[in-house]
């Protein structure tokens, strides 16, 4: 084997485990200076066999077709969320199914660019882990923080209620450039969806949505979005789009976790209530109402959701899922006087 072969070998064995100070390990192993050390290092990145991430004392180097990447973006013109995936992520993921890639690329590329348009912070933190059969995408920004924001731009009560619009789709606090479906989809492309800004954990999976109390450990506020998919997964882009599209008006169902709409120690009886559940929803074809968490609802809450919205909105079909018996109870009371 020649020196050049020994060399990269050496540096295929140890990137892994000596990220930060590979250089330092190759330049005391074969006994040349640093500079020499780095020249190597490059070659390799050249080679597609590593990836660089990082600049001067930041520099970290990792395995091209390795588990796992990390690295820091400042938030700044010129800064693309197509170029990033293509530079860091897609080379450890392009070994993966096809279908896992796409969803990869959508996520990661959705979600970076949110954090660029939207998260009014200096840094981007990202990484990408895979781990037990299971692919993980992490991005955390220090900007003012996703609900907060919401919160903000619709002048709500709480950060549960900026849940439960960013949860809907279809919204966004800057319409000439988003959408705002890039998170519903999102979140339903992948196996499992968490959020964490202002000591919020909010996580969607298996079409079931949780909230939990907890800290943003890397920065203290801005926002951390967590991805997780099953490298077995038989999920597609075009089939998630499929499940909620209309041939006519594209995007056009949307599930709406009621429970979010009022404080748990606060039951759903106003008009107020459920004219805040509704904001935004007679943009879609389609209605879903999960009751999940909601003990009892009023008579003047389920009219103005099932009558005054209904009659208003002719053409949009409600339905609900997992309302108890006294919620089911009041529903049909209120179906039986529209």
């Amino acid at each position: 084997m020649s020196k050049s072969d020994l060399i990269k070998k050496f540096i295929l064995d140890n990137i892994k485990e000596h990220p930060r100070d590979i250089a330092i390990l190759l330049a005391e192993k074969f006994n040349f200076s640093r500079q020499r050390a780095h020249h190597y290092l490059i070659k390799e990145v050249r080679n597609g066999n590593i990836l660089k991430t990082g600049r001067t004392r930041w520099t970290q180097y990792f395995l091209a077709n390795g588990n796992y990447v990390e690295f820091v973006e400042k938030i700044k013109p010129g800064l693309a969320e197509d170029k990033v995936w293509s530079q860091y992520v897609k080379p450890i993921i392009s070994s993966y199914p096809e279908n896992i890639n796409r969803i990869c690329a959508y996520g990661f590329t959705e979600i970076f660019n949110n954090a660029i348009d939207h998260s009014k912070g200096t840094t981007i933190f990202s990484n990408i882990e895979i781990k037990q059969d299971t692919l993980t995408i992490r991005i955390i920004d220090n900007g003012v923080g996703i609900f907060k924001k919401i919160q903000k731009a619709l002048k709500l009560n709480s950060i549960k209620e900026a849940i439960l619009h960013l949860s809907k789709g279809k919204f966004t606090t800057d319409p000439l450039k988003h959408t705002g479906e890039g998170i519903f989809f999102t979140s339903r492309m992948f196996d499992s969806f968490s959020i964490l800004s202002s000591d919020v954990y909010y996580t969607f999976k298996n079409e079931d949505w949780f909230l939990s109390p907890e800290k943003n450990e890397k920065f203290g506020q801005g926002t951390l979005i967590k991805m997780d998919i099953s490298l077995q997964s038989k999920k597609t882009p075009k089939g998630v789009f499929d499940r909620y599209a209309d041939q006519e008006i594209g995007f056009g169902k949307t599930i709406v976790a009621v429970a979010l709409s009022a404080d748990p120690n606060d039951p759903h009886v106003s008009r107020s209530q459920a004219k805040r559940l509704l904001l935004g929803l007679d943009k879609f074809k389609t209605i879903m109402l999960d009751f999940k968490g909601v003990s009892s609802v009023g008579q003047a809450f389920v009219d103005e959701v099932f009558r005054v919205f209904q009659n208003e909105n002719p053409d949009i079909t409600i339905h609900y899922v997992n309302a108890n018996e006294e919620v089911e109870s009041m529903i049909k009371r209120g179906f039986a006087t529209k």
